[in-house]
């Protein structure tokens, strides 16, 4: 049964020399390369980003381990769906299928990796990842209900992120003050010590609960004003 694709929305600051790219990228690649070979060198990056942050006990340089990872996870998880367009070889269902399941199993890695990295807390990351998949859910529900894949916010997309990623993480390699900085803060009696990391995970997960919540609100009540039951009040108004 043929199916009609969701219509893909991006328009994050470097989508534009970022397709030039991949297309350049993908009509260059050997025929033996294969947009599912792509998808798991992606998931392969995404693992040594997680490793890196991990092995950062032993040494700060692996840092750098975790920047080769993000750039993996770039050239696969961007190239594998370009090089099925430029081989007009689209599978639509498996692609999604594979894709945002591969997505979600990467952030998973990445995240734990860097809650068991010296940097960060466990209980941070996993919220910093909790609050991603909620936000994933919502994605999916959207192209369900509007045939509509939101794969930006605010013009930052995923390659804005790992850019965003690695150039903290030199900095992070380089600036020692930033890397051995600590701080405690006592709440209810219990005290909390804190780095740089953990700081900027925290600004993350408000961002990402607020990107969340206000697009809830925000389209909750158009789905409202769309889809209404006369006499029924619900939280965004009838329905």
């Amino acid at each position: 049964m043929e199916r009609k694709q969701s219509v893909r929305i991006q328009t994050s600051i470097l989508n534009g020399v970022e397709k030039k790219v991949l297309v350049w990228l993908a009509q260059r690649m050997p025929r033996w390369v294969t947009s599912d070979f792509l998808t798991v060198v992606g998931l392969l990056g995404a693992f040594l980003v997680g490793l890196g942050y991990a092995l950062c006990w032993l040494s700060p340089y692996y840092l750098w381990l975790s920047s080769f990872g993000l750039l993996l996870n770039w050239y696969g998880d961007s190239l594998d769906g370009t090089l099925a367009r430029v081989r007009n070889t689209q599978r639509p269902l498996y692609g999604f299928f594979i894709d945002h399941n591969v997505d979600g199993i990467a952030m998973t890695m990445i995240c734990l990796g860097a809650g068991l990295s010296p940097y960060i807390h466990i209980g941070l990351a996993l919220m910093v990842l909790a609050v991603y998949l909620l936000l994933c859910i919502y994605v999916y529900i959207s192209a369900h209900l509007r045939g509509e894949f939101k794969l930006t916010y605010g013009n930052l997309g995923p390659t804005e992120f790992r850019a965003v990623l690695i150039v903290l993480n030199l900095i992070f390699l380089y600036v020692t003050p930033l890397r051995t900085f600590q701080a405690s803060l006592t709440v209810f009696g219990n005290e909390f010590t804190f780095g740089t990391f953990d700081i900027i995970a925290a600004i993350v997960l408000v961002v990402l609960v607020v990107m969340h919540i206000s697009s809830l609100l925000s389209d909750g009540k158009k789905y409202a004003e769309e889809d209404p039951l006369p006499g029924d009040d619900g939280p965004f108004g009838k329905r």
